[in-house]
């Protein structure tokens, strides 16, 4: 079928465990300040190619039971077990393991001057103009972890996205029609580049800020090439989502190893990838603050409920492929309301998921179906919160503000109001700045040799076996009535 406070600072330096209960603020300090000194240094520099062992290994990513699972997803054993899966807001733990360094191959000036660090946001992207939309939308659909075929059916994925972009291009026309003719995502993006850069040469860290989308121009590959030919020596991977999804930061991360893999310089490039951020402090901090004054727009605030409203994914990712996206949104809600709850707003709350298509069954329950259910159990004010996105883009601007502010006043509800995307708050700009200080000691090459099953697929004799069963069987399905009857229901 198709698918579509105080904190431990725990820093090992030398052999010797540092335990400390530096604010999160003096970690990110000490974090930058060793930095500088590795890359000023000449007896401190980490050396990436002359070194008796790998660089130094920081664990950074909080996660819940569930998660840790699954880490074969997020690129390896990435996270700490928390004492407790709903304590991570203000807590934080980092280990590192230092190898033994040759000193002397780093004494050279010149390695040191050439030391350059560079920061890669990874966001999705979006049509600029209403003629992009169609490419677009064929981008997005030929993506394999968007719509996820049978390895047998694999061939058929660009034709089948060729056809569903021809077929959905109309009404998304109108969509970006309605909100200027274009998604303003890349301007968004640039302008957070920019405050990231100015964020991080404020704490004393000079780097260079990239951006690369997965759908549209400047494309990943675009941005790894510039990476490439600033010869950047360090780099952090920061993709622009809150919590982890297959679809979002693994789509981008599977790009970025295919590339990095075939290239003899980004295959020893040491890189830290940030999967997933929705725990930290900063960015819970930021959304009860937006969420707390918006709630001011409302005559009755204690009376208003709080609808989170987050991208879905079909459930076939989290129950057959492991994603641990539902989890992690559970996870931001839970923190995000206990950190509101801590300064006396108790307003009730509930979460949904938007953005569904296709024929097959997502995350559940519906934005639109709960906005109905609200108005006819009379909810009468209601606060919408787009929680899996920072940035203004077609589906906050038009799905939220339009169409489901409409579906909310016909069901019943009275009064509407949303929360704006983070954008450019500066809370949120400064934490991601923190988080990038953070992962920084942590970079290591992320080069990986090509899986059996990949290698499997370059045999002639199996290809064509599949393709002349594959087409056989695509035809059969194709001609269906259930096929039909879904495309004509989900897709047109």
């Amino acid at each position: 079928m198709m698918h579509t406070a105080a904190a431990p600072c725990d820093l090992d330096r030398f052999g010797v465990v540092f335990r400390s209960s530096h604010r999160h603020s003096d970690c990110v300090t000490f974090a930058a300040n060793k930095i500088r000194s590795d890359i000023r240094n000449p007896g401190c520099v980490d050396c990436h190619s002359n070194c008796n062992k790998s660089p130094s290994q920081v664990s950074l990513f909080l996660c819940s039971d569930s998660t840790k699972r699954r880490n074969s997803l997020l690129g390896g054993p990435l996270c700490v077990n928390p004492s407790g899966r709903r304590n991570l807001v203000g807590r934080a733990s980092y280990s590192v393991e230092t190898g033994a360094y040759d000193v002397a191959a780093l004494e050279s000036p010149t390695h040191v001057a050439e030391e350059k660090v560079g920061v890669l946001l990874l966001n999705l992207g979006g049509p600029e103009t209403l003629n992009d939309v169609q490419p677009f939308l064929f981008n997005l659909f030929a993506d394999p972890d968007i719509i996820r075929l049978p390895r047998l059916f694999r061939f058929l994925q660009r034709p089948l996205a060729k056809l569903i972009s021809v077929l959905r291009a109309p009404k998304s026309k109108e969509g970006y029609a309605a909100i200027g003719g274009g998604s303003p995502l890349r301007k968004i993006t640039d302008d957070q580049a920019l405050a990231i850069k100015k964020a991080l040469e404020a704490k004393g860290l000079s780097s260079n800020v990239y951006v690369g989308m997965r759908y549209w121009y400047p494309f990943t590959e675009e941005a790894i090439q510039q990476i490439k030919r600033d010869r950047i020596t360090r780099l952090v991977v920061l993709p622009l989502y809150p919590q982890f999804s297959i679809s979002t930061t693994g789509s981008s991360v599977r790009v970025l190893e295919q590339v990095f893999r075939e290239d003899a310089y980004l295959s020893t490039l040491p890189v830290s990838i940030i999967n997933s951020w929705y725990q930290r402090e900063g960015y819970i901090k930021s959304m009860a603050n937006l969420i707390e004054k918006e709630l001011q727009s409302f005559s009755e605030p204690r009376e208003a409920m709080i609808f989170f409203s987050a991208h879905g994914v079909p459930v076939s990712y989290v129950e057959e492929a492991g994603d641990p996206y539902r989890d992690q949104m559970e996870d931001c809600i839970f923190l995000i309301m206990q950190e509101l709850k801590a300064r006396g707003i108790n307003n009730e709350h509930t979460l949904a998921y938007q953005s569904r298509v296709g024929p097959v069954q997502w995350l559940k329950p519906y934005t639109d179906e709960v906005l109905v259910e609200l108005g006819q159990k009379g909810i009468k004010s209601l606060l919408a919160v787009p929680v899996s996105f920072v940035s203004e883009h077609i589906e906050t601007l038009e799905e939220i503000d339009m169409e489901y502010k409409e579906l909310a006043l016909e069901s019943g509800i009275k009064n509407w109001a949303r929360v704006p995307a983070l954008g450019l708050t500066p809370s949120f700009i400064t934490d991601l700045a923190d988080a990038v200080i953070e992962a920084l000691p942590s970079a290591k090459a992320m080069y990986s040799r090509i899986s059996t099953s990949e290698d499997a697929d370059h045999d002639p004799v199996k290809y064509f076996i599949k393709l002349f069963f594959g087409s056989f069987l695509a035809f059969i399905l194709f001609l269906s009535p259930k096929m039909i009857t879904a495309f004509r229901n989900h897709v047109i």
